[in-house]
């Protein structure tokens, strides 16, 4: 196989396997904290002897975008979004994992859960007693009104971590995770805003252009390999002859 097909093949692949990112980031486009898959491409040397002058394309979607997604007043005590950087820790499948949605409900313990898990604060999973109303501060505390009180009683305080985008990817839950696999330490700077919720930080137009220009890219790989196919026929007919 010449070196033309190795590269017409691989950006080819390159291209499928971008879409399918794209794709997914515009299926999440309504999902409250989604953060966006980012794909990188980069050029790698084929091993083996011979093959000095191959090289194919490596993808790597493990990076996401840190851009905020939009803010969006929902008055919901239980609503909750983080202004500026910062992120929810919650206790996923595989441990402590991270995320930016803030809608949380309660199970029929009282525990909160973000999603279907259970959201961190500083000691632990929070479980809220009977109580009458909630009232989470812009610094994360917890506190509820106990039937017959009028004080509100301090719970505990939402865990609320922030690591530069670089240092984050993404598990198998799709739950933003240290890149060193290490939990990450609180952080007292992160405010929250009660009665709010944070969407997506997907760009339908962003992605709409990255996929057209993925087509693009995929038709040509097409007719790299189409004209590397032919030179090889016509290659062959002349030994032939």
């Amino acid at each position: 196989m010449d070196a033309l097909i190795y590269t017409a093949m691989s950006g080819a692949e390159r291209a499928l396997r971008g879409q399918q990112v794209h794709a997914n980031n515009l299926a999440n486009l309504d999902t409250s904290g989604f953060r966006a898959n980012l794909e990188l491409a980069t050029a790698a040397a084929l091993p083996g002897y011979g093959y000095d002058d191959r090289h194919m394309s490596r993808m790597q979607a493990n990076a996401v975008n840190g851009r905020q997604g939009a803010l969006k007043a929902t008055g919901r005590e239980l609503d909750v979004a983080i202004s500026g950087a910062g992120m929810f820790a919650v206790q996923g499948p595989t441990g402590e994992a991270y995320t930016r949605a803030g809608g949380i409900t309660l199970d029929a313990d009282g525990t909160m859960t973000v999603n279907g898990m259970q959201l961190l604060g500083e000691g632990g999973p929070l479980t809220l007693p009977i109580h009458t109303r909630v009232e989470i501060g812009q610094d994360g505390t917890v506190s509820i009104q106990v039937p017959g009180q009028a004080q509100m009683q301090v719970i505990d305080k939402l865990k609320l971590v922030k690591a530069e985008t670089s240092e984050l990817t993404k598990n198998e839950a799709g739950l933003l995770v240290a890149r060193d696999g290490q939990p990450l330490n609180t952080d007292n700077t992160v405010q929250v805003r009660a009665g709010h919720l944070e969407g997506s930080n997907v760009s339908a137009v962003e992605e709409m252009v990255a996929v057209m220009s993925l087509n693009r890219t995929f038709e040509i790989q097409m007719k790299l390999f189409k004209a590397s196919d032919s030179m090889n026929e016509a290659g062959n007919r002349l030994l032939g002859a």
